[in-house]
This record gives C-alpha cells, structure tokens and sequence, in this order.
C-alpha cells in the first residue's frame, strides 16, 4: 500500500451509472449499524465512571475533550490518507478494516476497569484506551463513509443508499437504551461494572464484525480508484503536509458544502444538547426525582423514537428527496420536526406517560431525516469538487462533515452540562424546584427550535439541485471520455 499525493481523475467505468446491488446496500449499510453502536453503547457505558466508578465530574470532562482533540487532527488527516492511497484491495477497504479491529478491541479494553483500583489509575487506563478507540473509529469511518460517496455517481441512487444505511444504522438507538437496563439489572450481574466487563466484551465482538462486513463484501465502486494510473509520491514530507493544508482549505472554500456542514452541526447540536433532558424530565418531572418509579420509560422513549425513525420516516424522506428534491424534503422535515419539539410541552405528562410517544413520530423527523439527505448531498457535492479541482476527494470531505458532527457532540457535552447549572438543577435532591422544571422542559423545546430554524435558514439558497447535478455529471463524464481518447 502506498501513498499517492497526485491529483487522480474520475475514471470512465461502464458501471458509472449502474444502481448499486441491493446486496452491496446492504452490506455497506450493516458498516453503518457498526459506526453508530460503537458510540452509542459508549454513550451508555459512560454513566458508569461517574455513578459505579466514582470518578469526579472533572475527570470525566476531561475523558470527553481530549480524544475529541484528538478527533480534530486525525480526521481530515485520515481524509487524505485514504483519498491518496493506492493499494490491490482499494483506497478505503484496508483501512476500514484495520479501523474495525482496532475499535473493537480498544472498545473491550477500556471496560475492563475496577471499583478497587484508585480513581487516577481508572482515569488514565480509560482515557489511553478512550483514545485508542476513537483513534480505531476515526480509521474506520473515515473511510466507510467516503466509501459510501464513491458507490454511486446518480443523483437519486445516493439517496436511496444513504436510505437504507441511515434505515440499518437506526437499530443501534432501538438497541443500545437497553444496555442501560440490563448493566444495572441484578438479575444479570452483581455489578454495574462487572456488568460492563463482560457486557463490552460481546459489544465489542458484534460491532466490530459488523464493522468488517462492508470491507470484505463491499466490492461495488461506481467512481473507479485509477490504481493503474497512479504513481507513488516522489516529493517531499513538506509538499505532502502543503498538500494535505491546501486540500483542507479548498473543501472549506466549497460554498455549499460549508452551508451542510453548518446547517448539521446546528441541527444536531441542539438536539443533543437536550438528548439527555429527556431522562432528568421524565425522572425529576414525570416521577419525583424516583428513578426507580420511572423504570423502563427512559429507555422505551429513545427506543420508540429510534423505531419511528426506522419505520416511518427514513421511508418517507427517502421517497420526498427523489420526488421533491433533496432541499425540499431537508426544509419539509425540520419544519416537521419544530411541531414536535413544541408538541412534548404537553406530551410529558405526570398523569399519563403514554403522552410522551404521540409527538415522537414529528419529533423523529429532525435527526432521521438529517443524515439521509445530507450524506447524500455531500455526494452531490464531491462531484462538484471534482469538476473545479480535478480530483477525487470523497475522504477528506467525509472527514471534515463527520468531525462537524462530532465537534457538535462535543460542544453538547459541555453546554448541556452548563445549562442544567443555569437553571438551578440540583443533583444531590430527589425533588426540584417547580421553576427549575418547567426551565427544563422549556430549554427541551426552545433550543432545538432555535437550531433548526437557524439551519433551514442557512439551506434556504442551497442550489445544487438535481438538474445542476446532472450537468455536472454529464461534464465529468465528457472529461473523462475525452482524457481516454
């Protein structure tokens, strides 16, 4: 395998224009179940430091930043790496697959931690494993997506894709709610961390073979890789660390693409800084601060919505983008999401708890519909780059949207911390203040609205619609038909 640090062509391959195999989706989108586990089930486990592990708020914090820190090099890092390397299995499938086995490995490691050992010998055996992992994810899902953008070159195909993986992807929010449950049920384990001990074992072990699926079976690429026609690069570390500053700065320079990656990180940003409230209003509001009373409801409200997602609006966004266009279909379901955002106001109801599910069908349209249509996009738009540039770089701008996304996580973290704070939350009482309650119930509605309005407004001249797209198509496709001749 090799590094290749001059600009490749899109290649002239009959498949160009072929619908992917239904098989190869599938076997992309299990890829896609694995990527949103493995930080979904950590999402969970991550409670335990805090609650069984006694670790400080601090430390904790501090586990939180410094692999996103880590994340901001290695990301776009690993962009290039993989837009340039030249080898006899491709410019993705090696890396995903060596990501795979590093994240699960990594991922069974870091849990297996222990109450008798002092909190600073926890804090520094999680945080290098911590790191380890994300480092592991960053090698396999770099790749995995720009492996995605490469698939296919037809406008309503990507979407369909990005479809049925978001649709694959979606179980792993069914799934992981319920680990929660089974960590702290006695039945199951003496333990919370015994539990997590062996819990992350079998987690590890399933997510990261479901990591490799798309590796070993994805084979299908509607955008050639030109390995006959590239050469190693002769130059210097200093013209590759030139290359790889200006390759960053050109994706940046894209206009639309800047509006997607803003628009995500709005949407997703606000909604996971008020993703954890659901538990403290169902918890503090719905049940008197008596976590034992509120039983399942927590983990049936992020599972509900995870299945009305899978179920109802996946299929429906997938059939407004072909039908209505992309942007349409983005503007459509965040408005669509604003209406339950506002509707749990009511929904969360001391009196009655099933009130809660009726907005979730409106409430699932924000994230759901998000990520549909804009992976999609980002398709769209790597072929636009391609026209302007002359290369092919699906790695970096997968890179740089995914870092949006988990800048945004990040950023959650600490505001969502900071906002319970302003509002007076008081963690070591059962019963809150009616006024620190209904601040949270507000601050549940207010600032994911606040969000996604500010993205639609953002997307509002987006202008990369399906005709613009199939000229550029049509252009490339010239090109290359040109270059062969």
């Amino acid at each position: 395998m090799s590094l290749d640090t001059t600009a490749q062509p899109l290649s002239g391959d009959n498949s160009a224009h072929q619908p992917i195999p239904l098989d190869q989706k599938i076997a992309w989108g299990i890829g896609m179940l694995a990527n949103q586990m493995f930080p979904a089930a950590l999402g969970i486990f991550m409670v335990l430091l805090v609650q069984s592990l006694g670790m400080s708020p601090l430390l904790w914090s501090l586990i939180f930043l410094i692999p996103k820190l880590i994340d901001a090099i290695t990301d776009p890092l690993m962009g290039y790496i993989s837009d340039h390397t030249v080898s006899r299995w491709g410019k993705r499938r090696p890396y995903v697959f060596i990501g795979a086995i590093i994240s699960g490995f990594s991922f069974m490691m870091m849990w297996q931690l222990s109450a008798e050992n002092t909190e600073m010998y926890n804090f520094y055996y999680f945080l290098t494993w911590c790191s380890i992992f994300w480092i592991g994810m960053t090698i396999f899902s770099v790749p995995y997506v720009a492996m995605g953008y490469e698939m296919s070159s037809d406008f309503h195909e990507r979407t369909r894709l990005m479809a049925i993986a978001q649709w694959i992807g979606q179980w792993a929010w069914v799934i992981a709610p319920w680990f929660w449950i089974v960590l702290y049920d006695p039945n199951w384990f003496e333990s919370a961390t015994e539990g997590a001990r062996t819990l992350s074992i079998w987690v590890a072990g399933i997510c990261m073979s479901l990591a490799l699926v798309p590796a070993i079976f994805c084979t299908f690429n509607n955008t050639s890789e030109d390995n006959s026609q590239s050469t190693a690069n002769d130059g210097t570390l200093m013209d590759s660390v030139r290359d790889f500053g200006g390759g960053i700065m050109t994706t940046l320079r894209n206009r639309a693409f800047r509006k997607i990656c803003l628009a995500t990180f709005l949407v997703f940003n606000a909604f996971q800084v008020i993703a954890a409230f659901s538990w403290f209003i169902i918890v503090y509001y719905m049940n008197a601060g008596d976590p034992v009373a509120a039983g399942v409801w927590p983990t049936l409200f992020g599972s509900v919505g995870a299945l009305f997602t899978c179920f109802l609006v996946i299929p429906v966004v997938n059939f407004c983008a072909q039908t209505y266009g992309k942007l349409n279909t983005f503007i459509a379901s965040q408005s669509v999401s604003l209406l339950g955002y506002i509707s749990l106001w009511w929904g969360f109801s001391p009196e009655d708890p099933w009130m809660m599910f009726i907005p979730l069908p409106l409430f699932a349209f924000g994230i759901g519909g998000l990520f549909t249509i804009m992976m999609s996009m980002t398709a769209d738009i790597c072929d636009m780059d391609e026209l302007e540039t002359g290369e092919r770089r699906e790695g970096t701008f997968g890179a740089i949207y995914w870092w949006m996304v988990k800048f945004g996580a990040a950023v959650a973290g600490a505001g969502s911390g900071l906002i319970l704070s302003l509002i007076g939350f008081d963690q070591n009482v059962s019963v809150q203040s009616e006024e620190t309650l209904a601040l949270l119930r507000l601050s549940y509605i207010v600032i994911p609205c606040i969000g996604t309005s500010i993205a639609i407004f953002v997307m509002r001249d987006y202008d990369l619609d399906e005709q613009k797209a199939n000229e550029i198509r049509a252009q490339l496709d010239a090109r290359t038909a040109a270059a062969s001749r």
